[in-house]
């Protein structure tokens, strides 16, 4: 059998077809009969609609557009990212470990002259570290004053640096996701944009708190995995154009294998989420969904090939990739610790110094594996007793409707023109944007059944990932606070822009030929139609979201307010003061 018909043939059920700027198209399984194309070695025209892919990497106009949305990020991220003055919540801890680290290799106590005992691995720290490498870091409290390599500014300039860095890059990484997700430019800055203009998202930018680096490795995690299915499909649409087989047995049915085609993304994707491991343990919930995503998705393109048993192939051919992935995960984890492991100086890293706890060993190598490994069953164990009370504690399901923000910052001084003034950052989402994410689930998963559309399933699920985690902790009592949801920010967001597109652009828009050139004309007329309104609902729901976060930026930032003026914003009678 020759692959032309093979692939003809495995199409005779159904496929689908992706079309720019829509994201109403179908999985690889839905879509119009098959018709041979008679180029490119003879694959019909379905298959390689069902393996297309869009690389936008060298189209000038997205990233000019790109480049609009990414400063329009860092201008609201670094202007005036100095004030407020002094460490603020948990700055007070992240901000010395970060430095602790430049200074020591780990985090230390300087008042006690000792290593300190964390429990949250070093990543986040080490970037707010550098941050303060290069541009200086104060501390008057112990008497520490130290010069930026790169230049010297305020000192909370220098600790906070590293998070607004991770907040612009994350808003670049979620335009060129949305970009491949969705087919679209106009999309992928749409998701960008939101994200931009999102309080929860800048406050945790503008602050020196470990969840923005969270948030930026599993966004770039999801983002190799996005680019791994690209180019795995490619590699099957360029061996079918050679006259791959693929219900041909073994290694003749499979394309080209070489150095040149491992899944590299899928790699770099394992390490990148070794990495978020590195800045939070909870970064592991996403494992088991991206593993899930990049089987599924091996799965699909051997469907779309026309793989006889794509399952069975797929578990065969993939599994070794998936173990290694978790392999480098595990290495790149363990690597971010270099500064405990290669120094004497690290809580419980010597034996001899830690007499009275058990299990720790001096042994050369093995010993500093094991003495890692202690540790990091007393940070396990102290986070499951962690159910102290606290004014700003939230639960899972309040979240979403903003039920309990955190207060990093108040100030009742300040010149303001009134009696009486008020200065507040509050962690709060901005409010019709977070009102618009549970619509926006139940939208995408209802648009996704109905259009079989896979881009619905791998935004759900990791939005899953990221918050269902959280309600099994909250039975169990543990204190928790709204910023635990950082990491499923970027996906939420996906979903209403998912939906966005959805209203945009038809589900079957250019998936059949008309029958006539009148019904060609009405069906293009109906389409402009669909656009022009779509559009019209689209651009003016961002401006509201724009217009929303502008009237509550002042709170986003601590701008000193007349009293009056701040208890305005305080919504959901009295629940965010």
């Amino acid at each position: 059998m020759t692959s032309a018909s093979t692939a003809q043939s495995a199409s005779a059920g159904r496929a689908g077809s992706e079309h720019a700027g829509s994201t109403g198209d179908a999985t690889e399984e839905s879509g119009p009969p098959p018709t041979p194309d008679g180029g490119g070695g003879g694959v019909p025209a379905i298959v390689r609609r069902r393996l297309a892919t869009i690389d936008a990497r060298l189209d000038v106009n997205s990233w000019i557009a790109t480049a609009v949305v990414v400063a329009i990020a860092a201008i609201l991220r670094l202007v005036g990212l100095s004030y407020p003055k002094g460490k603020i919540f948990d700055e007070i801890y992240y901000a010395r470990d970060g430095w602790g680290l430049v200074d020591k290799g780990v985090e230390w106590n300087y008042k006690d002259n000792g290593p300190s005992y964390v429990v949250h691995p070093p990543l986040g720290k080490w970037l707010i570290g550098l941050g303060e490498w290069a541009f200086g870091y104060s501390d008057a409290e112990h008497n520490i004053s130290v010069p930026g390599h790169l230049m010297t500014t305020a000192p909370e300039f220098g600790w906070r640096f590293g998070a607004a860095l991770a907040g612009i890059v994350s808003v670049l990484l979620l335009v060129r996701i949305g970009r491949r997700l969705f087919r679209s430019t106009t999309l992928g800055c749409a998701a960008g944009l939101l994200l931009a203009l999102d309080g929860f998202h800048l406050v945790l930018s503008r602050t020196a708190l470990l969840d923005i680096f969270l948030l930026l490795f599993v966004l770039a995690a999801f983002g190799a995995l996005v680019l791994d299915r690209d180019a795995r499909r490619r590699r099957w649409s360029r061996a079918l154009d050679a006259g791959l087989d693929p219900t041909a047995p073994g290694r003749a049915g499979r394309p080209a294998g070489g150095w040149r085609n491992w899944p590299w993304w899928r790699l770099a994707a394992g390490v990148l989420l070794g990495l978020a491991c590195a800045v939070k343990w909870s970064a592991l919930y996403f494992l088991p969904a991206f593993a899930l995503l990049a089987l599924l998705w091996e799965v699909g393109v051997r469907r779309s090939a026309g793989v006889r048993r794509p399952w069975r192939d797929a578990l065969l051919d993939e599994l070794p990739w998936l173990v290694l992935a978790g392999v480098l995960m595990v290495v790149a984890y363990v690597a971010t610790w270099s500064g405990w492991l290669l120094t004497d100086d690290g809580y419980y890293r010597l034996a001899a110094r830690y007499p009275n706890v058990p299990g720790l060993s001096d042994t050369p190598i093995i010993g500093a594996l094991n003495n890692l490994w202690e540790y990091h069953k007393a940070a396990y164990g102290f986070h499951k007793q962690l159910d102290d009370p606290h004014k700003y504690q939230s639960w899972p399901w309040q979240w979403l409707l903003l039920g309990r923000p955190v207060a990093f910052h108040w100030s009742g001084e300040g010149a303001c023109g009134a009696p009486s003034c008020a200065s507040e950052i509050l962690l709060l989402g901005t409010p019709l944007l977070w009102w618009s994410f549970l619509p926006a689930l139940f939208g995408a998963a209802w648009i996704g059944l109905a259009r079989r559309d896979w881009r619905a399933g791998a935004i759900l699920l990791c939005v899953a990932a990221g918050l269902l985690p959280w309600f099994w902790f909250a039975f169990d009592g543990r204190t928790m606070f709204s910023f635990y949801a950082a990491p499923a920010l970027p996906f939420l967001v996906l979903a209403v822009v998912y939906v966005l597109g959805a209203i945009v652009t038809p589900a079957t828009d250019g998936a059949r030929a008309p029958a006539t050139r009148e019904a060609a004309a009405a069906g293009e007329d109906e389409v402009a139609e669909r656009r022009l309104v779509g559009g019209v609902i689209v651009g003016a729901y961002v401006l509201l979201v724009a217009l929303c976060f502008a009237y509550f930026y002042p709170i986003f930032v601590g701008k000193v307010l007349p009293y009056a003026e701040w208890s305005a914003r305080m919504w959901l009678d009295g629940r965010w003061i």
